[in-house]
């Protein structure tokens, strides 16, 4: 991993973080002391979906962090704001955006409703620049800003494109926010990057959108992002912007060639089956 900055006494800005990936990266960086705004929409349990910003915010203070839990749906433009006027109140600003949070809807152009359609835009596309705009007047301040999207590397193969059209754009546009920024932030100081995973995760989403338990046993753990998204977070922001990672590369430049760890079923420990991992869809 690498060790040239720590996460202590950071204060991290992660959408959707109650749960899933977002979660995940808000633990690991919880483990170094860092100070966690958990901007996500649940409050009561979920029938299908666990965690909610309370919970995290116990899991988080647990794993040695400090947390901020505020209820925020990042397609408002007021909550995402109260939410960074209160991380003022309570931490002093902003030194991290991890924007996280997602709509999914594989739906084909001729199954889709435009229902759907414009949650994904105004989740995650617009939801990922206005988050990114409100929060940079904090991360210029900040000796070492990091903007991370957990979004994947343009592909204009049309196999990206024909199953899932109005995901992939809403995807994409979180990624060009990520060729847009790192040129327009890089006069700051600000590092702006994607990171995507190799692998399906093991997530709710994962579970109830690609086939349940027997997608979820073929996949890795959400750990695998959050250890590559502190990898990423700990390198100097001038020095590291404008970059499309995936999860796997990124370890495997820190020096790790042990994977196991991060399997769902020790089972894909071995070459034999490691290759029934199920790939991730835009790769």
């Amino acid at each position: 991993m690498n060790k040239s900055l720590s996460l202590q006494g950071r204060v991290l800005f992660i959408t959707g973080a109650s749960r899933g990936i977002g979660n995940a990266i808000a633990l690991r960086a919880a483990s170094d002391g860092a100070k966690i705004i958990i901007a996500a929409k649940t409050v009561t349990p979920h029938p299908r979906l666990e965690g909610t910003i309370y919970s995290a915010q116990e899991d988080i203070e647990k794993a040695g962090g400090e947390a901020l839990a505020v209820q925020v749906d990042i397609r408002y433009e007021d909550q995402v704001q109260n939410a960074l006027d209160l991380a003022q109140k309570k931490y002093g600003g902003i030194d991290i955006l991890i924007n996280n949070a997602g709509a999914v809807d594989l739906s084909s152009v001729s199954s889709s409703t435009m229902k759907r359609f414009d949650l994904m835009h105004q989740v995650n596309v617009r939801g990922t620049y206005l988050c990114s705009k409100l929060c940079l007047p904090f991360l210029i301040k900040s000796q070492n800003p990091h903007i991370l999207n957990i979004s994947p590397p343009l592909n204009l193969d049309k196999k990206c494109f024909s199953n899932h059209l109005g995901y992939t754009i809403s995807k994409y546009g979180m990624s060009h926010c990520v060729l847009g920024m790192s040129e327009e932030f890089k006069e700051y100081g600000i590092a702006v990057n994607a990171l995507w995973p190799k692998t399906t995760i093991a997530t709710a989403a994962i579970s109830n959108l690609l086939g349940g338990d027997e997608v979820i046993q073929r996949s890795r753990k959400p750990r695998i992002v959050a250890d590559a998204a502190y990898s990423i977070l700990t390198k100097p922001s001038k020095l590291c912007t404008g970059n499309f990672f995936l999860d796997e590369e990124v370890l495997r430049a820190d020096g790790v060639v042990d994977f196991s760890q991060y399997l769902v079923n020790p089972k894909y420990e071995s070459e034999k089956y490691e290759s029934e991992l199920i790939p991730d869809l835009f790769l």
